[in-house]
Formats: C-alpha cells, sequence, structure tokens
C-alpha cells in the first residue's frame, strides 16, 4: 500500500494520522518499544508541522524548543516547514527544525 504524503494530505486527514500515531506511539511505550516509540513521535512532530503555517515563522526570531526546556531557536532562514538556524546554548551549528518543535515566546508572556 501506497501512503500518502503528509504534504498532499488535508487538514482532516492530518488530524486523523496524529490521532493514528499518538495511538501507536502510546502503545509502543507501554510496550516498552522505546525505539518504535521515538519514530512514531518524530512522524507526530513533522506531521503537525504541515498543520501550521510557515509564515507565521519569522527569520531573525528567537522561538522556545518544544520538549527542550530553556532551549531557544534563532530563525536564520525558512525552507517550507523547516526552519533553519541555531539554538541560543547550543554549539550544535546551523540545524533545520520541523516548525511543529518552535514555541512563540511571545504566547509565554501573560
Amino acid at each position: 500500500m501506497h501512503e500518502k504524503r503528509y504534504s498532499t494530505m488535508t487538514t482532516y486527514e492530518l488530524q486523523q494520522e496524529i490521532a493514528a500515531l499518538n495511538e501507536k506511539a502510546r502503545k509502543a511505550e507501554q510496550m516498552g518499544m522505546v525505539n518504535e516509540f521515538a519514530v512514531l513521535e518524530r512522524k507526530v512532530i513533522m506531521a503537525k508541522a504541515y498543520l501550521l503555517n510557515p509564515d507565521d515563522f519569522k527569520p531573525g526570531e528567537i522561538y522556545q524548543v518544544e520538549g527542550d526546556p530553556g532551549a531557544y531557536f534563532k530563525i536564520e532562514y525558512m525552507n517550507g516547514i523547516f526552519a533553519w538556524g541555531f539554538r541560543l546554548n547550543g554549539s550544535k551549528g546551523e540545524e533545520a527544525l520541523p516548525i511543529s518543535m518552535l514555541k512563540n515566546l511571545e504566547k509565554e508572556d501573560e
């Protein structure tokens, strides 16, 4: 069976896919299948990225990294659903993160 690419799915199809992946990930975690869980978690992140608008993510701005408390990411440029840039506290060099991993700092403020 040929799987549809996330980029061709409708919002509804993406939401269904995310729900199915989350359920599979929950089962994998319960069964102690760490590698399988990590793969499914990554697929969820990718699918969620296609529900967002890349135009909402601006080069030069700083975002919090989802799931990595205290980590901040500065976008250099956008390429589709990927933000390319640097972690402010990291020494990794340039990397690409799916936009679903980035949280706008303004939304954190009271």
